[in-house]
């Protein structure tokens, strides 16, 4: 919940690399620097944040609401701009890395609004094109997705309390590692950063949803994506959830055979949510499992910052483990019957899970990213990532062997496709 320096940092280190890169067997990244291929030369981004005017601090997009959702491209500069692409693809695979490896976001062209955001609060200025920023979003996504092998959009949505620039950098370092396949989009919501805005950004996660949701289905319905993937952190995962809600909702009344929303959605990914385990109850009888074709909630009993939140809410978060006594029948029942489209992965003794206060464990630990990657890169169930199931409590656990586990299923996998 509460962030490091890095996520009120405008460029940071890249994390270390995930273990399944770690021995060189397997490189991810092009012998050719792919970064000079990209079509808009960064990552994509969506914010409804409001614009920094000339008097503002802020170089791009402040913490202010901005109501509608404005699309554009984030130039990010990746390492050191002495290094060769050769040396830059073998210093960021290392996870003991004799240098730095620095991301920083060094501008931004925004395209415009995307039409169907706008609301009662927020017209149409006169001669406006409104289709305009849509259709140049759509041509940078179906240009990258031309070029590459894996034809997804991966939507990044952060967490509490962060500047723009954060949720950019973060997508530049994941999509880094999955060798710059695909598009990825970083989803800037307008978080506050000051400690004591926890709860008026928990308002702003809820309202700021249905932008969100108008955004997914445009990639749907607009570009030539083939599935949709969902990595949602901490407060993030607050809008993540009621977007699904708001999918599953709707769809009730959708006509048969007629388009559902979320029809392209494949892995959603909730990390270190903050969700209230009881309003994510209710969102799960209302159908959420439904809308995408599999959901993974990473847990934790030593995210010392979802222990701050269920103390200032007093109820507990979806990305806290629930406590033995809580495991009764009917849950276990309940969470067995949908392990086709619902994982729970238990963090807690994954290597350098506990880095800091426990919480941003998806990018300090090595063993967590390489999870959340080959299920984005190669659609692997959590058996075939070398996780172990605990029978007990239905939760996917990091074993002891997980890194030689993890090899030989990426091994298997890649020769499978050879």
């Amino acid at each position: 919940m509460f962030p490091n320096a890095a996520e009120l940092s405008r460029s940071f280190d890249l994390m270390p690399a995930p273990e399944a890169f770690d021995d060189g067997a397997i490189n991810p990244l092009p012998d050719h620097n792919p970064i000079r291929d990209l079509p808009y030369g960064g990552v994509l981004y969506a914010t409804d944040r409001a614009p920094a005017t000339g008097d503002c601090a802020e170089p791009y997009y402040p913490s202010a609401r901005g109501q509608v959702l404005r699309l554009g491209a984030a130039r990010i500069e990746v390492g050191d701009t002495a290094m060769t692409w050769e040396e830059a693809r073998r210093i960021s695979l290392l996870k003991n890395r004799p240098k730095t490896y620095p991301l920083r976001v060094t501008g931004v062209t925004e395209f415009g609004i995307l039409e169907s955001t706008r609301n009662a609060l927020f017209g149409r200025e006169p001669g406006d094109d409104p289709a305009a920023p849509g259709r140049m979003f759509a041509a940078a996504i179906n240009a990258k997705l031309a070029i590459s092998k894996l034809k997804d959009v991966f939507i990044y949505v952060h967490g509490f309390k962060v500047v723009f620039e954060n949720p950019a950098l973060v997508a530049a370092e994941l999509w880094h590692f999955l060798g710059y396949e695909g598009v990825f989009i970083a989803y800037a919501w307008p978080s506050t950063p000051r400690s004591r805005a926890y709860f008026g950004d928990a308002d702003t996660a809820a309202g700021m949803a249905r932008n969100l949701r108008e955004l997914i289905r445009f990639l749907e319905t607009d570009t030539d994506v083939r599935r949709i993937h969902l990595v949602g952190y901490s407060a993030g995962t607050r809008l993540v959830t009621r977007v699904l809600e708001h999918m599953a909702l709707i769809n009730r009344n959708a006509a048969p055979g007629g388009r559902r929303y979320g029809e392209k959605l494949g892995n959603v990914m909730l990390i270190g949510s903050d969700v209230d385990r009881e309003l994510f109850a209710a969102m799960l009888a209302d159908g959420v499992l439904e809308v995408a074709d599999h959901m993974t909630v990473y847990v934790s009993s030593i995210d010392n910052a979802l222990n701050l939140s269920r103390m200032l809410t007093g109820h507990f978060r979806v990305g806290a483990m629930f406590r033995k006594e809580e495991m009764t029948p009917h849950l276990l029942n309940y969470f067995a019957e949908r392990e086709d489209r619902l994982s729970r992965i238990d963090v807690s003794h994954a290597a350098n899970a506990a880095s800091g206060n426990g919480h941003a464990y998806f990018r300090s630990s090595p063993w967590v990213s390489s999870d959340i990657l080959m299920t984005l890169a190669y659609r692997l169930s959590p058996a075939e990532r070398g996780l172990t199931l605990d029978p007990e409590t239905g939760v996917w656990r990091f074993p002891g062997d997980y890194v030689a586990r993890l090899r030989k299923a990426l091994a298997d996998r890649l020769a499978a496709e050879a």
